[in-house]
C-alpha cells in the first residue's frame, strides 16, 4: 500500500495560505499544514482499499429474499474541487445460492470507496459492482443520496440540494416491481 506523503502535503497546504494572501506563521495557522495532512490521510485512506476485500467472508445462509441496509452514513472528497459531499446509501441485493455477508461488509464497502476522490455516480456504481462480482447474487441496487458542498459554498451556492444516482444489477434491471420494492423501502 502506498504511504501518504504527508510532508509533501504541509509544503502544498503552506503554499495554497501564501498564494491566497495569508501568513503561514501566524498563531492560527502554524499547525494548519499538519493538520490537514493529517486529515487527507484519513479521508483519503480508501485509495488503496478494494471494497471486495470485505465480500471475502461469505456465510451460507438458506436465503433468497431481499437483504437492505440502508441510510449508510457516508463522506467523500469531490474530486473536481476537493471539497466534501456527504449522505446515505441504501445497499440491496437478493442472495443468490445461499450466498450472504455480514450486514456490516456493506457499510465498510461504503465507507472504502468513499474515501478517495470520488464521483458520487462513481461510488455507487464501484459499491454495487463489487457486490456483484464478490457474491453473484440475482441483483444488487444501490441507492446514494449526497450533498455536494461544491454545490452549496461555491458556484450555484444551492444549500440543501441532494443528488441521487442509482446502480441497478441483475434482477433490479429486467423487473421494475422488484426495483419498485426496494425503493418503497428505502422512503420508509
Amino acid at each position: 500500500m502506498k504511504e501518504t506523503n504527508v510532508r509533501q502535503i504541509e509544503e502544498a497546504v503552506r503554499l495554497i495560505l501564501e498564494a491566497i494572501g495569508e501568513d503561514p506563521n501566524r498563531e492560527g495557522l502554524l499547525d494548519t499544514p499538519k493538520r490537514v495532512a493529517k486529515m487527507y490521510s484519513e479521508v483519503f485512506s480508501g485509495l488503496e482499499d478494494d471494497p471486495k476485500t470485505y465480500f471475502e467472508t461469505i456465510f451460507s445462509e438458506d436465503h433468497e429474499e431481499l437483504v437492505l441496509v440502508k441510510d449508510i452514513p457516508f463522506y467523500s472528497m469531490c474530486e473536481h474541487h476537493l471539497v466534501p459531499f456527504f449522505g446515505h446509501a441504501h445497499v440491496a441485493y437478493l442472495p443468490k445460492g445461499g450466498k450472504v455477508t455480514g450486514l456490516s461488509k456493506l457499510a465498510r464497502a461504503v465507507e472504502a470507496v468513499a474515501k478517495r476522490p470520488q464521483l458520487q455516480e462513481r461510488l455507487t456504481a464501484t459499491v454495487a459492482d463489487s457486490i456483484v462480482e464478490s457474491l453473484e447474487p440475482h441483483g444488487v441496487m444501490v441507492v446514494v443520496e449526497g450533498e455536494h458542498m461544491c454545490m452549496t459554498m461555491r458556484g450555484v451556492k444551492k444549500p440543501g440540494a441532494k443528488t441521487v444516482t442509482m446502480a441497478v444489477r441483475g434482477v433490479f434491471e429486467e423487473d421494475h416491481t422488484k426495483r419498485a420494492e426496494v425503493l418503497s423501502f428505502i422512503k420508509n
